[in-house]
Formats: structure tokens, sequence, C-alpha cells
């Protein structure tokens, strides 16, 4: 990774600069997807949301993670970085920092939702050290508000 990239949590008010980060740089979407969705994730936890800028501020985001501790399990979502700014350790920089939160936070195991159709997602968890735990299937029902 460059030495000019600087790993922190996402403020409130870049909720939209994450947004606009994952429209370009993330394969799908999920239901919680939007400004109000990202601002009560900060909200219930504020250091889960982790990004990547370069040194000195001022920058765009260029990658995010979701480290998100349940208390139980650790789960990692939005891992997703910059098109114009891959293959320079940025991904596996957040990715280390989410799992140090983890760790630090008493986590045993780290599991990543990656979508079936996504094959750059599932090279980079496989490069990683993940792997699908084919036993389990994934059951959702959206919560009406």
């Amino acid at each position: 990774m460059t030495d000019d990239i600087v790993l922190r949590t996402a403020t409130p008010d870049e909720v939209p600069a994450v947004l606009a980060l994952w429209a370009r740089a993330a394969k799908g979407t999920s239901i919680t997807d939007d400004a109000d969705g990202v601002a009560a994730l900060l909200a219930r936890d504020p250091e889960c949301l982790i990004v990547a800028t370069r040194a000195g501020g001022g920058g765009a985001l260029l990658g995010t993670v979701i480290a998100g501790w349940d208390g139980w399990r650790c789960h990692l979502y939005r891992l997703a970085v910059d098109p114009d700014h891959r293959r320079q350790g940025i991904g596996a920089a957040l990715l280390a920092a989410a799992e140090d939160r983890f760790a630090a936070l008493g986590g045993r195991r780290a599991d990543a939702m990656v979508l079936d159709d996504n094959p750059l997602g599932q090279r980079t968890w496989t490069a990683a050290g993940y792997g699908p735990q084919p036993a389990w299937t994934r059951w959702v029902k959206p919560l009406s508000a």
C-alpha cells in the first residue's frame, strides 16, 4: 500500500461520499444502501465504517469496509475500493483494520457477504483467506418501517 493512505472511521457528513463510492465501486445494492441506512449504522456503531483516504485530508474516499460487531459475531460488508485506485493494497489494508477491530472487541470469526454473481469479489475474499461456507444459505425478509 502506498504510504500516503490513511484509514479512519467515517463521519456522518461523509455519508453522501460513501454512497457515491459504493455506486462506483461496489456490486449490487441492499435495502439499507441509502443515506438513512448509513446514518443509522453510524449512529448505532460510530467506529464500524472504516474509510481510506489520502494523507493530508481533503481528498476523496478511496475505499470502505463495514466491520460490524453485534457482540457475538463479526460481519464484513461493503469492502469497496474506487476502481481508479485498485491494486494498491487499499482493500487489504481496510480488511486488516477491520480484522484488528474485531480482535480488539473479542471476535473469533469474521464473515463476509459476497454476491454469487461477483467473481471479482470472490477472488478478493479468497485471496484474503476467506472461503464460502457451503452448509449455510442466508435467509432474509425485508422489514416494513
